[in-house]
């Protein structure tokens, strides 16, 4: 069986592709801030995703802390003697015009959306390489698209972006394909954690049915099964994309 890392594994995202990588018998090591969210989903790839739990390694603990690379890392190769993928989806999304977010709010989004990706990449790819296995970085349309208001966070994405290409190069003598997925708007709690409050984020998905040419956002499955399909054997001539899963967000003119 193939072995996994997926950060942000607690929500979102890393929640859903950790439970479609579960039905498709990956073992797996996923990390989160909440040792309770992880457990449900631990337990949520056992009932619904077939896994035995002695398959599934939990790691509670904070992304952008100095140990955490390490950590993760080492606690996955005690475990499961190998790592075979490792799917970046952790990240938050900070709000504000440039003139009213402070330098704080660009370092913080710089040192979880990019800093963290970087350092616990450069931590696993030795393992990865022995494998011959595959990186999936979660970016954004953000990355590749301009959105005022999120200004730091798009630059984030957009460095996430450069990254995966770049490394993409450098990699691919090795047999390591890196690639990255771009969602659109996906319903999860990530815009609710910025600040957005029920009424302003219920207002946000309706007008996402106008800036998304398939009239809707998309669900959590919808971008587990391109970073699938991005880490997996079905795509192992695919390196160096930015594959976006946005529904068509990315070719809307602005609204």
């Amino acid at each position: 069986m193939p072995v996994a890392i997926i950060t942000g594994a607690s929500s979102g995202i890393g929640k859903g592709t950790a439970l479609l990588f579960a039905k498709n018998n990956y073992k797996l090591s996923l990390t989160g801030r909440n040792t309770d969210a992880l457990k449900e989903v631990a337990a949520l790839c056992v009932s619904e995703g077939g896994l035995d739990i002695n398959d599934i390694l939990i790691t509670a603990v904070e992304l952008s802390s100095e140990e955490a690379p390490k950590m993760i890392v080492d606690l996955t190769i005690q475990k499961f003697g190998r790592i075979d993928s490792l799917i970046n989806s952790a990240g938050i999304l900070r709000a504000g015009p440039v003139l009213e977010s402070g330098i704080e709010v660009y370092d913080e989004l710089m040192n979880v959306n990019v800093r963290s990706l970087v350092r616990l990449t450069r931590a696993a790819l030795p393992h990865i390489i022995n494998t011959k296995g595959t990186v999936v970085n979660v970016s954004s349309i953000n990355g590749p698209c301009p959105f005022a208001g999120v200004t730091y966070y798009c630059m984030t994405k957009s460095a996430v972006d450069q990254f995966t290409k770049c490394l993409a190069l450098e990699m691919a003598p090795n047999g390591v394909r890196v690639n990255a997925v771009c969602p659109g708007v996906i319903v999860t709690n990530i815009h609710r954690t910025s600040g957005q409050d029920e009424a302003t984020y219920a207002a946000f998905l309706e007008k996402s049915k106008t800036t998304h040419a398939l009239g809707r956002p998309g669900t959590t499955t919808e971008a587990a099964e391109a970073i699938l399909f991005l880490a997996s054997e079905k795509s192992s001539f695919t390196t160096g994309q930015l594959l976006k899963v946005d529904g068509g967000r990315g070719i809307m003119h602005p609204r």
